[in-house]
């Protein structure tokens, strides 16, 4: 049997709005929540065309073929960067005339691992065994509305379709916990002198991946208390009379990071001669948001982790793109000093230590 997905009923709305205008197919993007017994699709959005695509258009030979595939995986990346803990990207959509309604599912595939892949590149962090790795294709004809919804395995690029239950609820968000973190970071990337064919950008991702180990491995509070990761998360919460939901939608999160090596443990520091450094400093707002049906205390901290974890990563992705289109060499950032703070170019909103 197939996974099955609850979705939003303003997600089928927006779906039944979507007007070809002439065009032959358009796609997007499904984007929700991923549990153990069934995901949930709380939000679609439609991959915007490219001007020249939009006055061409009509010169182009209706084919799924002519798909832009980089083009598509650029739009989930910018999406990636603006959803909040807890949310992904589940899966791709594609709206088609009556004429294309056979031959969308190769189409379909390509776009999904495309994406999946396109994402993934560019996380600090890895999905566990445990997490369910299949992600949702779902095709609409736009003359008769018929829905054909097909998952596959992302880890298996040879899988073949399966098929899905589709089905719409309203209020599906309305219910669902929220989760807020702040979180002081204070990460030093030395610059080796000896790498020197490495650039600011890979000394810095690098350094990013060596502070997400101490992220990954903190210990997280949850209203000022240690919960077990099996426990429900909201175990000990009041419920109102006549009211099955919890009086409290909102949790306050702490993280409390390793400072010191036991004294069994044996250091790992080792000499290394620098050419400079990078620090990152300030005070990142994080925010994740978690389903009210029997959530788990693992999948509440692992949607706070991987927030945090995100919102770094894509700040110096931004900046390091905001340089490339600017064209402002690596050495007029390291010019003053030996050692650059890229706290105002990095997080120019958030709250300084």
């Amino acid at each position: 049997m197939g996974r099955t997905y609850i979705v939003e009923e303003t997600v089928g709305q927006y779906l039944s709005n979507i007007d070809l205008q002439g065009k032959a197919f358009v796609s997007g993007l499904l984007i929700g929540q991923c549990s153990s017994q069934k995901d949930y699709v709380i939000l679609a959005t439609r991959t915007p065309p490219k001007e020249e695509q939009s006055e061409n258009l009509k010169h182009l030979k209706a084919k799924l073929d002519n798909l832009d595939e980089e083009w598509a995986t650029e739009h989930a990346c910018q999406v990636s960067r603006m959803l909040p803990g807890g949310l992904l990207v589940l899966g791709v959509f594609i709206i088609t005339t009556l004429e294309l309604a056979n031959d969308f599912q190769n189409a379909l595939r390509r776009l999904m691992f495309a994406v999946e892949k396109s994402i993934n590149r560019k996380r600090l962090w890895n999905f566990t065994e445990e997490e369910v790795s299949e992600r949702v294709t779902l095709h609409i004809c736009a003359s008769t509305k018929k829905i054909f919804c097909r998952t596959y395995d992302i880890h298996d690029p040879k899988s073949s379709a399966r098929p899905a239950d589709w089905k719409y609820q309203s209020g599906l968000s309305s219910s669902w916990l929220s989760l807020e973190c702040t979180v002081h970071i204070n990460i030093h990337i030395p610059l080796s002198a000896t790498s020197v064919s490495y650039t600011l950008e890979k000394n810095t991702k690098n350094g990013l991946t060596r502070w997400a180990k101490e992220i990954e491995n903190g210990v997280y509070l949850i209203n000022g208390q240690v919960k077990d990761e099996d426990c429900d998360l909201l175990e000990g919460q009041k419920k109102s009379r006549g009211n099955t939901q919890a009086t409290s939608h909102s949790f306050d999160v702490r993280v409390l990071t390793q400072l010191l090596l036991n004294s069994d443990h044996r250091s790992t520091a080792t000499v290394q001669i620098c050419s400079g450094s990078v620090n990152l400093k300030g005070a990142v707002k994080c925010r994740a948001y978690i389903h009210s049906s029997k959530p788990k205390v693992k999948d509440a901290v692992q949607a706070v982790k991987r927030d945090i974890l995100n919102t770094v990563a894509d700040r110096c992705e931004i900046l390091f793109e905001d340089l490339l289109l600017n064209e402002i060499p690596e050495k007029k950032i390291l010019k003053k000093s030996s050692t650059s703070s890229l706290i105002e170019s990095l997080f120019p909103f958030l709250d300084p230590l």
